[in-house]
Parts: structure tokens; C-alpha cells; sequence
């Protein structure tokens, strides 16, 4: 059952387009989450979702209602901010019951519903403080509980983690997925974050300048970006891109760039011999380019094919369970991200693997994907 549905949504302000036709179907109790860049029009189209912006052009729909032209109060929705926006006069008790009083609700039902909450987002104790006398986790935990008491149809949450510091920012995306299964609504979630996104989402929507790029569950998106943005944007650290061609010799495919030549697997020269002598843009993981350690005891890749380059170490960042390395060759500079006891050392050069497998092919004009007529994986049989 489709809860939330968003029908060629256009918002300008004066001649600026801030969300080009935008189409969504959220369904029932789903947790879908808007991410992207700053700018790119999520919180616009979260304020259109909740009443507080105008629709110049499309329609929104709410459990099946349209509500273009209904008041943000009877749109049953609840909506928790990236500034929390809490009364500072008041106690944890009274912001959370604000709204409740507003609406007439009987004073026993008011305090079932804000004891309840409190108690799911463990502030019970925290009722008579007032806000300057909270932690920012607090804060955010009080405002969470705001919306709650409400029992709304939908939940917004316009980056409600971005004022946290890191490691809490990290704790409060596991108790907001323990409490979106509790409440089991339906939440929309903006956020530019593309971490909090691949990791709380039931499925991803992306966008750049006002548009969807890509819909779908996160390993999808993440594994099949529809172009480079995507691509880029969906990651850490970010995808690898060369540009240069596809050269087929000797019944041989090879991607050529920047002096260099990596031999295709036989699976993948079949599939994409129709692109051969097209200029285009390849990408790779940082995570799929592999040291000789990592080669040695195997890779997650499926069926492996791995092109040996030699390279030179830039930058050596140590992260506890892995390292991040810059490396150059001829006149580029590319990533990966190799094992914790890798032998690389900074200003050497290393013998690192590409894993052939993993690569990624995108048109050098559109930027769009590139996909064969046949299916690679059909020929895995021919390596």
C-alpha cells in the first residue's frame, strides 16, 4: 500500500528550480531516506511533504488523500527539525505535550502518550528538566519525542543528526532504526550524509539540482550507480574514474588510460566488445583495487581476474582496520583502500591489483552507464 506519493512535484522560486519533477511512491511503514548535496532539494521537498512550502506545480498525496491544499496540522504528519526547535522556558514534559495541549486531547491521554514516549526513548527521568539542562543527544532525544506523542500517519526528519558530534551522530542512526521498527510508521528522512543513508534506509532516493537520480535499496544503488554522480557521491571514500577507451586486439578487450592497459576477462570482452574504440569513463571502488596481501588470501569478487599495475604511494593513512592509500602513475592519482598490515610505504612504489571484476563503464558525453546487450555473468564459463 503506497502511504506517501510525490506526482511531478515542481517547486520554483521565481525563476530558480528547486525540485524538477520529482516521482515517488513511499510505501506503508517504509523508512526512505532523501539524500544528496547541499542544494539539491531534499529539504524542499521534505517542507512540501509537511505544508510549509507551496507546490508551484504536481500533487502530493497522503494515505491516498492529496493535500496540496491542506494545513500542515491536518496533514497528519510529524515533523522533527535539524535544530530541534524546542521551547526554552519550557520542561522536557511541556515541549513534548506543546502540541497535544494545542489540540484539545484530554489531560490523562496527554500524559499516557508523553510517559510512553519517554520511556521508549529512555528520557523518562529527564521530564521536569528544562532544555539548556540536556545534552544535544537529549535534546534530540526530546524533540524525537515531540513528534512521537503525536501518533502520526508520517514522520519527517530534516537531519535531525547533523549537530551531533561523530560518535554519537553514529549511536543515535542504530536508536533511530530501533525506533522507526517500534513505532512502525512511516518516516521520510532528508539528510546529506550518504553514510546515514546506506545504513538506515529501507530504500535510498538520490538527488542532485532538483532531480532524482536513482531510487532503490542501498546495496543496489551502491553496487549499480545509474551514472558517475551516483557513482561518486555513493561511497567512501569515493569511486575511482579514468577516462580513456575500450581497445580491442587480438580477440582481446582492453581498457586503456593514461598510458596504461588492463585486460578484460574473456566473460566481459564478449559483453563489452559492442563499445570497443569508444571513449568512456571507467570507475572502481577503492576497496576493489587490492594489494598483494589481500590478493593472497582471496577476495568476496566471485570469479577473479586481477591486472597487476605498479604504483606509487602518495599518501599512507592508517585507519585501525585498514589503510587509505593516494596513489600515482604517469600523470593520475587514484585511491584504495588495502588491509591494515599492507607493506605499502609512503613515496614507494607498490604492485597493486585491479580487481577486473569490479570495474564500472559510463558514457564519456552523458555520464550514464554503459549496458551491454549481453549479460557478462552469462560467460563466466569463457574465463
Amino acid at each position: 500500500m503506497i502511504d506517501v506519493e510525490l506526482k511531478n512535484l515542481v517547486k520554483k522560486f521565481n525563476q530558480v528550480v528547486a525540485v524538477d519533477n520529482v516521482n515517488i511512491e513511499i510505501r506503508e511503514k517504509e523508512f526512505i531516506i532523501l539524500v544528496g548535496p547541499s542544494g539539491c532539494g531534499k529539504t524542499t521537498v521534505l517542507r512540501m511533504i509537511a505544508g510549509l512550502e507551496d507546490v508551484t506545480e504536481g500533487e502530493i498525496y497522503i494515505g491516498g488523500r492529496l493535500v496540496n491544499d491542506i494545513e500542515p496540522k491536518d496533514r497528519d504528519i510529524a515533523m522533527v527539525f535539524q535544530n530541534y526547535a524546542l521551547y526554552p522556558h519550557m520542561s522536557v514534559y511541556s515541549n513534548m505535550s506543546f502540541g497535544l495541549k494545542m489540540r484539545k486531547i484530554p489531560k490523562n491521554e496527554i500524559r499516557e502518550r508523553v510517559t510512553n514516549a519517554a520511556r521508549i526513548l529512555n528520557i523518562d527521568q529527564l521530564l521536569d528538566r528544562k532544555p539548556r539542562e540536556l545534552s544535544g543527544g537529549q535534546q534530540q532525544r526530546v524533540a524525537l519525542g515531540r513528534a512521537i506523542v503525536r501518533e502520526p500517519q508520517v514522520f519527517l526528519f530534516d537531519e535531525p543528526l547533523s549537530n551531533l558530534d561523530a560518535k554519537l551522530r553514529v549511536q543515535m542512526r542504530s536508536e533511530l532504526v530501533k525506533l522507526s521498527n517500534q513505532l512502525n510508521a512511516t518516516i521520510i528522512y532528508v539528510t546529506h550524509d550518504q553514510l546515514e543513508a546506506m545504513s538506515m534506509g529501507d530504500r535510498i532516493v538520490v538527488m542532485k539540482d532538483g532531480s532524482i537520480q536513482q531510487v532503490g535499496i542501498p546495496l543496489d544503488v551502491y553496487e549499480n550507480p545509474v551514472n558517475t554522480f551516483v557513482a561518486g557521491f555513493i561511497g567512501s571514500p569515493t569511486m575511482n574514474f579514468f577516462t580513456g577507451r575500450l581497445i580491442f586486439e587480438n580477440r582481446q578487450l582492453y581498457m586503456s588510460f593514461s598510458g596504461i592497459n588492463l585486460a578484460l576477462p574473456k566473460n566481459m570482452t564478449i559483453a563489452y566488445q559492442e563499445f570497443a574504440g569508444q571513449e568512456m569513463i571507467f570507475g572502481i571502488r577503492p576497496e576493489n583495487i587490492l594489494d598483494y596481501i589481500q590478493t593472497n588470501h582471496g577476495s568476496d569478487s566471485g570469479y577473479q581476474h586481477f591486472e597487476k599495475v605498479q604504483a606509487k604511494v602518495e599518501v599512507y593513512e592508517h585507519l585501525g582496520n585498514g589503510v587509505s592509500l593516494v596513489l600515482s602513475r604517469n600523470d593520475i592519482e587514484f585511491k584504495a583502500m588495502v588491509g591494515p598490515h599492507t607493506k605499502a610505504k609512503t613515496h614507494k612504489k607498490i604492485d597493486i591489483y585491479f580487481d577486473m571484476n569490479r570495474f564500472h563503464f559510463f558514457d564519456a558525453k552523458t555520464h550514464k552507464v554503459l549496458k551491454p546487450k549481453l549479460n557478462p555473468n552469462d560467460y563466466l564459463e569463457s574465463n
